[in-house]
């Protein structure tokens, strides 16, 4: 009966394996075994060096890269948690019935019904000098010249991120707040706690795995991005992620292969850091 039994459990785990062995493993060793490889103009030379290491860890402008990247992570991370914690709240402990919860939440999603790159073209009309945003400015009389720096600038990135980011951190909060028993939020407002202690003292520490997985989803689409900061910055603003494209276009594939293992070992390093702070077990088999 064991052995039946444990020939079925493997036969289950095996589409998996193949997949994560064929599709992960295989590919990431590939990338890991390239990165010490010399290479020319086109071509890679399988013999063992460190030069593309040390030029990473040894380069002003490999620091500046993630500088860059560490700051837009903080700043989108900081405003979609904030927007994605109190949408959620209102969503989930405001909105009466499920039909208008699943109204709003769908709402949320309406931007994600087009391509991402449709999405980034249309901030031109409306952030460009001429742009709509520009234009009410100036007729209003706020400003007496359009603002250049709406677009083509860390601001624009910045803006597209949380554009894009927001419901990916909204919907794991809102998913750990319905998991809360509402009458604990009662039992706290019948002993006198104002809105702001049920928050801090009730809901935030109950919807922390939640947060947490946004943080991830939010963390590793940043640093995994070169389209966005690419198209937003008019590509003056370049990133890890960018540097990989680069290098790649270039046909510097042994270099390339060296900034995604360091890449990938500083994401995984945040990852990790977030998951020991915060156990989302829990979160993930409820």
């Amino acid at each position: 009966m064991n052995k039946t039994a444990n020939f079925a459990s493997l036969l289950q785990i095996t589409p998996f394996a193949l997949v994560m062995l064929l599709l992960v493993i295989v590919p990431l060793g590939i990338i890991f075994v390239v990165s010490f490889f010399d290479y020319g103009y086109a071509q890679i030379i399988p013999s063992i060096i460190w030069d593309n290491y040390t030029d990473i860890f040894f380069s002003r402008v490999t620091l500046d890269l993630y500088i860059t990247a560490f700051k837009h992570v903080a700043i989108v991370w900081a405003i979609t948690a904030v927007l994605g914690f109190f949408i959620a709240y209102y969503v989930i402990f405001l909105v009466q019935t499920n039909f208008w919860k699943a109204i709003f939440l769908m709402a949320c999603a309406i931007p994600f019904w087009t391509s991402g790159a449709i999405r980034m073209v249309s901030w031109v009309p409306l952030l460009g000098r001429e742009g709509l945003v520009n234009q009410a400015l100036v007729g209003l009389g706020i400003i007496k010249e359009p603002i250049s720096w709406l677009l083509y600038s860390d601001f624009s990135v910045l803006l597209s991120y949380v554009n894009l980011l927001t419901l990916a951190m909204l919907g794991p909060i809102a998913n750990s707040m319905a998991k809360i028993d509402q009458s604990l939020i009662q039992a706290a407002r019948d002993q006198g706690a104002t809105e702001w202690q049920t928050i801090r003292e009730i809901i935030l520490p109950l919807a922390k795995p939640g947060i947490a997985i946004g943080s991830i989803f939010v963390i590793t689409g940043v640093m995994g991005d070169f389209f966005i900061v690419k198209k937003m910055s008019g590509s003056q603003i370049n990133t890890p992620a960018g540097s990989i494209m680069n290098m790649i276009t270039a046909l510097e594939y042994p270099p390339a292969a060296a900034q995604s293992v360091i890449m990938l070992i500083v994401v995984l390093g945040i990852v990790a850091a977030i998951l020991r702070v915060v156990d989302v077990r829990k979160e993930l088999t409820q």
